[in-house]
């Protein structure tokens, strides 16, 4: 058992399925429901963001026109999974996500002048933290049982394109979901001892 499975406060088999034996899978199989799917933004959402944003949005592509028109946007090699994967998500942030101040941060809007008056701050800060929110998103999917294989190999311009033609959008991620398919995993790859990247001072 390692350190992580000791101090956690949540049961060494949730531990393995959020984090330590959870991987990038490359073919899935299985169904992803409605439900199932409105319960990953319910989890996704708690996640803390800056002012509590939330910029990111998900647009779930299920039908078959939607689903050929973001395979055409993606690298040769991440089409095939996606066109067989029970469920893909575009992730997205709103390129106008501080209009929403009054939603998400009522009764304080004395930061939105900053970014009102510093668009590419603004796009920034949506774009960082719509991509803090996808991690929770990713940890999401694993809570629920599921196999979740985020891709950026894509041509983000064409999806944008396709799917937010109105620049109200800017796409950024692809994540196929679903339950882990044959010869999903591939050889596991290693990751950085706490040695290697942590200091303290």
């Amino acid at each position: 058992m390692t350190i992580a499975h000791e101090e956690a406060v949540i049961d060494s088999a949730a531990v393995d399925a959020i984090f330590a034996e959870a991987r990038t899978a490359n073919t899935f199989t299985g169904e992803v429901t409605e439900e199932q799917a409105q319960a990953i933004y319910e989890l996704t959402k708690f996640g803390p963001t800056a002012f509590n944003s939330q910029p990111l949005r998900i647009t779930y592509v299920r039908s078959d026109e939607a689903r050929a028109k973001l395979v055409d946007a993606l690298m040769p090699g991440n089409r095939a999974k996606t066109a067989s994967a029970p469920l893909v998500a575009i992730l997205s942030y709103d390129t106008d996500w501080a209009g929403q101040w009054d939603n998400f941060l009522p009764g304080y809007n004395a930061p939105k002048a900053m970014y009102d008056a510093n668009p590419e701050l603004a796009a920034a800060t949506g774009n960082n933290n719509a991509h803090l929110q996808a991690g929770y998103f990713i940890l999401a999917v694993r809570s629920l049982g599921f196999a979740a294989g985020p891709m950026t190999g894509a041509d983000f311009g064409a999806i944008d394109e396709a799917f937010f033609p109105a620049g109200d959008q800017k796409s950024f991620l692809v994540v196929n979901i679903g339950q882990p398919g044959e010869d999903a995993w591939g050889e596991a790859k290693p990751k950085f001892a706490y040695q290697d990247v942590v200091r303290t001072v």
